[in-house]
């Protein structure tokens, strides 16, 4: 059951991303990240609202909040500041880069997820599940050679980098995610709410010194409807993920990987939409990728 809610968490990663594409095309990239945050922390709070309200009907509903101490408080908020910091840098990277080359290096993400797997949780991967990683990264290395076509050159480009450690936090964020569904018994709503809590206050202080006393930037930014958007689509994939790791047989290591089938709906629907290059010649890495994936859910 934990596999089929992650395909239907990456279902909506997928439509989430193109959504922030179109969020941070030629906008001010930090009142985009803390507008599409603060829509999904309305969202999630109209429900903890409602539970408050109606404490019987949301727990027969499943949307009951759990109280939580000072220390769980310190936990979420650890994770809170990595996925801000993953966040700021993914979305500058986006805002430079086609999102058919952004896209297939966040699916990279599994990789590190996948050795974090090993040596914290000792999952262990057997030989197709290896064959699946490698063909992964070999599948991003064909992508660099094409990215090179549209002057990205990735050994010298600094938003590809940025991407990169985009990756990598984003990565350690979800191995922390199995510590705080499984080991805090956290439920999925009460890990969104106060993850998105948190993620406002600190993207409220980077704001403070990066925006709000530019009125160059203020006048820059344009507010779409794919903000709202972004926000309300990542927590609807968020919960479908959460609710997979609630299952004590998940494995994250797996889990990260069928996310990464979202690809599929950013090259082939977002090359399409935004008009990207080489749509034809990022199909071959493309389907690099979903083999990795298929061989990692076959295994």
């Amino acid at each position: 059951m934990w596999m089929y809610l992650g395909l239907l968490a990456a279902l909506f990663l997928g439509l989430h991303n193109l959504c922030k594409k179109h969020a941070v095309q030629g906008n001010e990239v930090y009142p985009v990240l803390f507008g599409t945050v603060s829509s999904g922390f309305v969202f999630l709070a109209v429900f903890y609202l409602w539970a408050m309200v109606y404490p019987e009907y949301a727990a027969a509903h499943g949307l009951q909040f759990q109280d939580i101490g000072w220390q769980t408080h310190g936990y979420i908020f650890i994770k809170s500041a990595i996925m801000a910091c993953s966040w700021v840098l993914a979305y500058v990277a986006l805002k430079h880069l086609p999102i058919t080359i952004v896209t297939p290096i966040r699916s990279a993400g599994p990789f590190f997820t996948f050795i974090g797997a090993m040596i914290i949780y000792q999952e262990r991967p057997n030989l197709l599940q290896w064959l699946g990683f490698f063909l992964i990264i070999f599948s991003m290395i064909l992508y660099s050679k094409i990215g090179k076509k549209e002057g990205i050159i990735f050994k010298n480009n600094r938003w590809i980098l940025t991407i990169v450690v985009a990756t990598f936090l984003g990565a350690s964020s979800g191995l922390y995610d199995k510590f705080l569904i499984q080991s805090l018994s956290l439920n999925p709503q009460t890990l969104q709410f106060w993850f998105c809590f948190y993620t406002v206050f600190i993207l409220l202080i980077i704001l403070s010194i990066t925006f709000f006393p530019k009125a160059e930037k203020r006048k820059a930014f344009k507010f779409r409807w794919s903000i709202i958007a972004v926000g309300v689509l990542l927590q609807a994939a968020d919960y479908f993920y959460f609710k997979a790791l609630q299952d004590p047989d998940a494995l994250i290591m797996l889990l990260s990987a069928i996310k990464r089938s979202q690809i599929l709906i950013a090259v082939v629907v977002g090359g399409f939409m935004f008009k990207e290059h080489n749509k034809r010649k990022k199909l071959v890495p493309l389907c690099g990728i979903m083999l990795g994936v298929f061989l990692i859910l076959y295994a």
